[in-house]
């Protein structure tokens, strides 16, 4: 592949706006985890009384549902990725694909 197929590429649109997406995604969700997951670790750091404080009355603490609400979210947005990549995101890979694949068979033609 030389230099000018390399510019093709990464100047298809396609291309482009499958990287946009992707990109877009990836940081949306990153955002929310480390929101959540900083601010639990602010609340540990600066609200020790409220998280040893009884959720139902007994000897549950809020710390242990919010601890699993934070691993529990991490499932849930791996599985928001993987439905969104799999349903959205896979036909506009494929589609740029092929367009990469047409770009760099033009070698032989040049």
């Amino acid at each position: 592949m030389n230099d000018s197929q390399i510019d093709r590429i990464m100047n298809n649109p396609k291309f482009q706006e499958m990287v946009s997406k992707k990109r877009r995604l990836s940081w949306t969700l990153t955002a929310i985890m480390l929101f959540v997951y900083v601010g639990f670790m602010l609340l540990v750091g600066y609200n020790k009384p409220f998280l040893a404080s009884s959720f139902n009355g007994g000897v549950t603490t809020w710390g242990i549902p919010l601890g699993l609400g934070i691993i529990v979210l991490s499932f849930i947005l791996c599985a928001v990725y993987s439905y969104i990549a799999n349903n959205k995101l896979d036909s506009l890979n494929e589609e740029t694909l092929k367009e990469i694949e047409a770009i760099t068979h033009e070698q032989g033609r040049l």
